[in-house]
């Protein structure tokens, strides 16, 4: 009976101490002015970061960084694309595992926003949203559409399993979820954001809920009931008048993205901000007692086929590089810029007495390495799977491919004098006649057509079709399907009959090398190499003398390439080389007979060559 008795007390001081664990440790809530913690006012410093564009490796480091900066909290999108590759198919490993993500910013003492929305924008392909989504002609993103609201919703549902428990209401670090993402710059229908909150609700996210718009957008993008933060706009002032005019004239006042740097895109200068003039601004919002998240602290690289694209009515279509160094605090390898020693000393201004921040970890060691011999070549024209035949060309979707390149092939019957016109191409094509190019075709640039000539009967036509990246912002965000999308003419009349050959390079598994120079010239082909290392640190690729392409460091796709630049340089992390032998494959579209590649110990972000 002893014995009993002993083990049920047991039993229920073990139940009381889980409970006890499980219980909320903190409260959060929005007060008249500031947000409040345990009742008492927190003042969010805030940097964006994003889990897919750090190596997961260097996750700890980079937020150690953050501390030192004097951050106390991570903003972050999660990207829906990232987590669900394919419908239904769930990815919450390696770099795509969110919940570790935020787990990790809790371990070095940091609060999270996050911004689940399943649109994003952030420079990233298609804004975010899986490019299976466009497997359905008629499906509308961003609407009432039953069957994007069915995927959105179970993509929600199986996020939230994974980052609910790390609410702060559930004990963990994540103050407050975004919802939707400056939807007012899209559109303006309460009800369908609503729907949001409601799928949110449901997927667990019981916590704070709030939106983001820019000063113009936030009549339509506010939810009623819910805070409105900011983006764009660092006038205390406004920002105050304007959280005011849509939240029941009180706050918090959150400027929920804060601009200390841009984006790049392809064949534009670097871009980049005043580090002086953006330390006066943190210091004028800290003043204010107001809450901000800079975007981005650290940007990172985009790497594999995820950058985005802008496009406007007025614009042409941009897609945006692979670095995404940002000009921000910490730069693409993690390093401290000037602006992060100017953002310290502000912060560190308006700690409270006697408090001071830690010391900045070490500078990252970068190295050059010995030129690498590339020995062996693999022709694409000679690497060809088995086509997908069809009268009229398809585009990648109804192809079911997501990225990368398809080839459209198919054979004039007669000798041909007039203008080869591919209607809707997406996004870059590069033309060739018998194995010869004769044109490079692109978006950016408005070309869709070429005079083409030839005397023999049976000439074949091939064309490149490269996804250049998807838009990720504005209102092309819908008409995002790649490839050829409508058809090909010479002289108005349509080419039919096409073999289209699939290239998505998820990787480069298959293809067949040879080591002899082959005369390939102006034709696209794979370059491997190896090379030994006694040590490792991270480096730079550079890609000067090369065209367009991307490239593969044992295993890592690391990234694109383009000549036109600003970016010159591919960044290599340390992490993903190793001691030993180490395996790199080239790709380029453009340029051939390459033999050597060589890297730099720093980057090269701001030269352009018009073309």
């Amino acid at each position: 009976m002893k014995k009993l008795t002993l083990f049920l007390a047991l039993t229920i001081l073990t139940t009381i101490c889980f409970a006890q664990k499980q219980k909320p440790t903190h409260t959060f809530t929005l007060g008249d002015s500031t947000f409040m913690l345990d009742g008492k006012p927190l003042q969010l410093i805030s940097g964006e970061m994003h889990n897919t564009r750090v190596p997961r490796e260097y996750w700890h480091d980079r937020m150690r960084m953050a501390k030192a900066m004097g951050l106390n909290t991570i903003g972050t999108y999660v990207f829906w694309n990232a987590q669900e590759p394919e419908p239904g198919k769930f990815d919450f490993t390696g770099n795509n595992d969110i919940a570790a993500f935020i787990k990790a910013a809790k371990d070095e003492g940091l609060w999270v926003v996050l911004r689940p929305s399943p649109y994003v924008c952030a420079e990233w392909e298609f804004g975010g949203y899986p490019w299976w989504l466009l497997k359905d002609k008629t499906l509308k993103v961003r609407s009432k559409d039953p069957n994007y609201i069915k995927a959105y919703r179970e993509y929600i549902l199986a996020l939230g399993k994974q980052l609910s428990p790390l609410l702060v209401t559930h004990g963990g670090n994540i103050l407050m979820v975004q919802v939707e993402n400056e939807y007012g710059s899209y559109s303006n229908d309460k009800e369908y954001l609503d729907i949001n909150r409601q799928i949110f609700r449901e997927a667990g996210f019981d916590g704070v809920l709030f939106t983001c718009d820019g000063p113009s957008q936030m009549p339509a993008g506010y939810m009623p009931g819910y805070l409105p933060a900011i983006n764009g706009e660092d006038n205390p002032v406004k920002v105050k008048a304007l959280i005011n005019k849509y939240h029941d004239g009180k706050g918090p006042y959150y400027i929920s993205e804060w601009y200390p740097g841009w984006f790049d895109s392809w064949g534009t200068p670097h871009a980049g901000s005043n580090a002086d003039k953006d330390a006066a601004k943190l210091d004028q919002v800290l003043a204010a007692g107001m809450s901000i998240n800079m975007y981005m602290f650290h940007g990172g690289t985009t790497r594999g086929f995820m950058n985005g694209a802008n496009m406007s009515r007025r614009d042409p279509y941009s897609p945006q590089t692979s670095s995404y160094d940002y000009d921000a605090p910490l730069d693409e390898a993690g390093n401290p810029s000037p602006k992060f020693y100017k953002f310290r000393e502000v912060i560190e201004k308006h700690l409270p007495a006697g408090k001071h921040l830690p010391p900045i970890p070490a500078k990252h060691k970068s190295i050059a390495i010995a030129s690498i011999k590339l020995t062996r070549q693999a022709p694409l024209f000679a690497n060809l799977s088995k086509p997908v035949i069809a009268k009229h060309p398809l585009c990648f979707e109804d192809l079911d491919q997501g990225y990368g390149f398809v080839m459209y092939e198919t054979t004039l019957n007669s000798a041909i004098n007039g203008l080869l016109k591919i209607k809707e191409m997406r996004d870059f094509a590069i033309v060739y006649l018998n194995g010869e190019r004769i044109s490079i075709l692109d978006r950016r640039l408005k070309q869709d057509s070429v005079q083409i000539k030839t005397n023999a009967a049976y000439a074949v036509l091939d064309i490149l079709v490269e996804n250049n990246g998807r838009i990720n912002y504005g209102p092309f965000l819908i008409d995002n399907r790649q490839g050829i999308t409508e058809k090909v003419t010479i002289n108005n009349e349509e080419l039919t009959d096409w073999k289209m050959y699939k290239l998505p390079f998820n990787n480069i598994a298959g293809m067949k090398y040879t080591t002899s120079q082959l005369n390939i010239n102006k034709q696209p082909a794979l370059y491997k190499g190896t090379f030994t290392l006694t040590k490792t640190g991270d480096t730079y690729l550079d890609m000067h003398g090369f065209g367009k392409g991307f490239v593969f460091l044992n295993g890592h796709n690391l990234g694109k390439y383009w000549y036109i630049g600003p970016q010159q340089t591919i960044y290599v992390p340390a992490v993903w080389l190793k001691k030993g032998v180490n395996e790199i494959t080239v790709f380029d579209e453009l340029n051939s007979g390459h033999t050597v590649i060589h890297t730099l110990d720093h980057s090269v972000l701001n030269e352009v060559v018009k073309n």
